[in-house]
């Protein structure tokens, strides 16, 4: 092979990419394997390529590229920065890094623990000290950490978990929970999904499978973080 042949190898890569991000979701999906057969060449485009990207966005293109690097080329992350690529912010100083490592690392069960633990420090004290959150204490949280965590899991999951997909899900189906809890995977002939051992805890999960919010509590404690209005504007999902 040529120098040439070999400098145009990355160019190619550039127009993969390029096309990947003007695609639809359901395209993207589709060119997940082949971007991944690529990291090699996105290793060398090196962090000039994350210049397109917006962190305060809601990109996953640049998740997902962050993920197949890290997945296939951890020597990426010696500049730091790329393990907390995405703005992230927080009316409670509560530091997001650890949940956009675990995601970024597709440690997705430890994520959605992490998940219920922050909730549980924006409903306050007493939900910490109980160890869950109540429906009414929701209203109360803060819609920015809300959607910090929301745009955490969407661009670390191809755009497909969250809260706010979930909402656009149960929006989907009419806003019934019963057909909600079958489409993302809490629920199979019937049965609830047992906890922790026969949820899927990857991409190959359904949309909207994580995070978790534990149904056995009813469904007022999912209705009222879904209808949050920082969580309803997000795609404009209001319920």
């Amino acid at each position: 092979m040529t120098n040439k042949e070999q400098d145009n190898y990355p160019n190619a890569t550039l127009d993969l990419i390029n096309k990947f991000v003007d695609s639809n979701q359901r395209k993207r999906i589709n060119l997940l394997i082949q971007i991944e057969a690529e990291v090699e060449n996105i290793y060398k485009l090196g962090p000039k390529l994350f210049e397109i990207f917006d962190k305060d966005g809601d990109e996953w293109v640049a998740g997902w590229l962050l993920q197949v690097l890290k997945k296939n080329k951890p020597e990426f992350f010696q500049n730091n920065k790329f393990n907390n690529w995405f703005n992230t912010y927080s009316d409670k100083d509560i530091n997001y890094e650890e949940l956009q490592l675990m995601l970024i690392e597709q440690k997705f069960e430890d994520a959605d623990r992490l998940t219920s633990s922050y909730l549980r420090k924006l409903a306050g004290k007493l939900a910490e000290k109980r160890g869950y959150v109540f429906y009414s204490e929701v209203k109360n949280m803060s819609g920015k950490d809300l959607q910090t965590i929301d745009r955490l899991w969407t661009v670390y999951s191809t755009g497909r978990f969250s809260f706010s997909i979930q909402a656009k899900i149960l929006k989907s189906v009419g806003k019934k929970y019963e057909l909600l809890w079958p489409k993302i995977g809490w629920k199979k002939d019937g049965l609830w999904t047992r906890y922790p051992t026969s949820f899927c805890w990857s991409l190959d999960a359904p949309d909207g499978h994580m995070p978790l919010i534990n149904q056995l509590r009813g469904v007022r404690l999912m209705d009222s973080i879904l209808r949050h209005p920082a969580i309803a504007e997000r795609h404009d999902n209001i319920l």
